[in-house]
């Protein structure tokens, strides 16, 4: 029997190596699969690598990182399958956006085998599977979006896409990381109409902030008018309540030098002889305002005794006298009174004519 055994063995040595298909083979990588290895009833499985075991062509586990015992001619390494993340290229694809522009968009994917059982037996191509699924999803979505959302929601659509592909590869133990969108070429008149879509609002952008200048300008202008009014107001309010403040107090200091000046003279009048200076005073401004008669006008009112200086003089200071002496009050209240009656008595006698 052991000899047997080993001439199996040395059979299988003989044997080529079988490669395994081309799982995840991207056109700009080139990436290859490693070959399947021979069952040298001593394994050493690399990290990051999960190799599936078949016992007399059935599933019978999954090697593990490391050193693995293997029965030779029942068991055999049916699948390598990588536990690193993979990149696939998603091929360009045409699709209609929800206002009927045919754009030509492609993408890259990035996924990780989560569970190497179903996908080695969930689907037949994983790399066929995944990407067809991605472009199918890829149009579905864009046909929920307008042109202009599609280049502002990128970010959205591509988390959609990693959302719809993550429920179907459930069941395939691949789990989507990740969905970019490389490029998004619109038709050449499409293109045309969106530069002069820019090239317009850029105008009316520059249009509005001329315009806004403007206003800006005006406002300022009417701000600065306003302003120099005010302060011309405020100068002359000032001008005027300094100029009011000034005539009043030239006022006071008028009366009070008035004051001061009858004060002056009323004790000048009581002393000793203080009729005869009055007398000389009136006399000296009777013959100054003679003198200066018929010098501003030629229309003159004389009395009839002009030029008889000392009845004058003696007419002021008997007038002077009058209102100087004091007279009682009694006495005021009684000639009152005593007038009042007269002037009834004479509108009685009226009356009774």
């Amino acid at each position: 029997m052991l000899r047997t055994l080993c001439r199996a063995g040395g059979a299988l040595l003989k044997n080529p190596q079988r490669t395994v298909p081309r799982l995840w083979v991207t056109p700009a990588q080139q990436r290859w699969a490693s070959s399947l290895p021979m069952n040298t009833v001593v394994l050493f499985v690399p990290q990051q690598e999960a190799w599936v075991v078949e016992r007399m062509g059935r599933f019978h586990r999954i090697l593990e990182p490391g050193l693995n015992f293997l029965i030779p001619i029942l068991d055999r390494i049916r699948y390598v399958q990588s536990l690193k993340e993979i990149v696939i290229d998603v091929p360009e694809q045409s699709a209609v956006s929800l206002d009927n522009v045919t754009l030509q968009i492609d993408g890259v994917l990035y996924l990780r085998i989560l569970d190497p059982f179903k996908a080695s037996y969930g689907v037949e191509d994983p790399e066929y599977a995944v990407t067809q699924l991605a472009q199918t999803t890829m149009r579905s979505e864009l046909g929920k979006l307008t042109l202009d959302k599609v280049f502002r929601e990128r970010e959205s659509l591509n988390s959609n896409i990693v959302h719809s592909i993550n429920q179907a590869s459930d069941e395939w133990g691949i789990r989507c990381l990740r969905y970019e969108i490389k490029d998004i070429q619109v038709p050449p008149r499409v293109k045309e109409s969106m530069q002069m879509q820019v090239e317009a609002e850029r105008r009316k952008r520059a249009t509005v902030l001329e315009s806004e200048g403007t206003r800006e300008s005006a406002i300022n202008v009417a701000e600065g008018r306003k302003q120099a009014q005010i302060l011309a107001s405020e100068g002359e309010k000032a001008e005027q309540i300094n100029k009011a403040a000034g005539e009043a107090q030239a006022v006071l200091a008028k009366a009070e030098a008035k004051a001061k000046a009858i004060r002056l003279l009323s004790d000048a009048l009581a002393e000793q002889n203080g009729n005869a200076a009055a007398s000389l005073s009136v006399a000296e401004q009777y013959v100054s305002a003679f003198s200066n008669l018929a010098k501003e006008s030629n229309t003159v009112l004389l009395p009839s005794n002009t030029g008889d200086v000392t009845g004058m003089v003696t007419q002021a200071m008997t007038i002077y006298s009058t209102l100087a002496k004091p007279r009682p009050r009694a006495e005021s209240v009684k000639m009152e009174s005593e007038e009042e009656k007269n002037e009834e008595l004479e509108a009685q006698s009226t009356l009774t004519q």
